[in-house]
């Protein structure tokens, strides 16, 4: 399955992209509805919560007061970081139940809101970020959630900035206008990219065997790309690589593997599909080569032997 991570500051439009992604057919995992399940009355999740903030979190009906630990963890990055430390392991794991039982060919699409704050990015195959400058968030937050200027300013200032959010983007996409706008510019990405490369991903097909060699003009966004691929592909293969290290940033980003004493080829077969990239099988180098099944970069990893 091809998985995405979807994320946006407080009222970039990331709900907009996510119902969009679930009406084009892709499985929606909405980690603010999981986050509120694993707190539900009688959970060890809110046990945990009560525990750390006591009971003054708590409504007389025993379930969660959120505007009363809300205005705790905002105020206080410390009460926040410890929040999360409890619920966001919760929520991985029901998460992970729900992929599990998405078929081989689905588009599953995580909707996590603290993607960037819990250093998810790496987990998924691409980072999708809703973008929208921060006047335009403010006064959709006044107008729309009845609050302040100064209370929108400070739930901005507790999420990652939009610098954070955007190094993590594989694909950005400002909501700065009308809704067709942005449902339009979601389609083409589904259509042109996200759809073929599920479809690779479930045929074992790299991108790259589809695609002709020409030359292409440096482009000031592959350093960047390039560590993103990099994150992935260490995430994926852990301890099995003593290293992975960028050969050439330069439109085809090839990485080097070296792996790790008494590592298993089969292990590090199975991490690189795990993390999108696939073997190629018409020919090339000596070395063995995996190339990325994402249509919209040119990326492999060769093994050193």
């Amino acid at each position: 399955m091809l998985s995405l991570g979807l994320t946006g500051g407080i009222a970039a439009g990331k709900s907009l992209l996510a119902n969009r992604f679930r009406e084009l057919g892709a499985v929606v995992i909405d980690a603010d509805r999981l986050a509120r399940e694993v707190v539900a009355p009688g959970t060890p999740g809110l046990a945990a919560v009560v525990g750390q903030f006591g009971a003054r979190i708590l409504l007389p009906d025993g379930s969660l007061d959120r505007a009363q630990l809300g205005a705790i963890v905002f105020a206080d990055k410390d009460a926040r970081e410890s929040l999360n430390a409890i619920v966001h392991p919760l929520v991985r794991a029901a998460a992970n139940a729900l992929k599990d039982d998405a078929g081989p060919g689905s588009i599953v699409v995580q909707d996590i809101p603290l993607l960037v704050e819990s250093g998810q990015g790496a987990n998924f195959h691409l980072v999708v970020v809703a973008h929208a400058p921060k006047d335009v968030r403010v006064a959709r937050m006044v107008r729309d959630r009845g609050m302040t200027e100064a209370d929108a300013l400070a739930r901005i200032a507790a999420q990652a900035t939009d610098e954070e959010r955007a190094a993590v983007a594989d694909v950005l996409i400002v909501n700065d206008g009308t809704p067709d706008k942005v449902i339009k510019e979601l389609d083409a990405l589904w259509h042109d990219r996200l759809v073929p490369f599920a479809a690779n991903l479930s045929a074992g097909v790299p991108a790259c065997a589809s695609k002709e060699v020409r030359a292409v003009q440096p482009d000031a966004s592959w350093p960047a790309q390039a560590a993103r691929l990099a994150a992935r592909i260490k995430h994926a293969v852990g301890e099995l690589a003593a290293s992975v290290d960028l050969e050439d940033s330069h439109g085809d980003c090839t990485f080097r593997l070296q792996p790790a004493q008494g590592a298993r080829r089969e292990q590090i077969d199975a991490a690189l599909v795990t993390a999108g990239f696939l073997p190629r099988r018409n020919g090339g180098p000596c070395l063995p080569r995996f190339c990325s099944a994402d249509p919209g970069v040119s990326a492999s990893v060769v093994i050193a032997v």
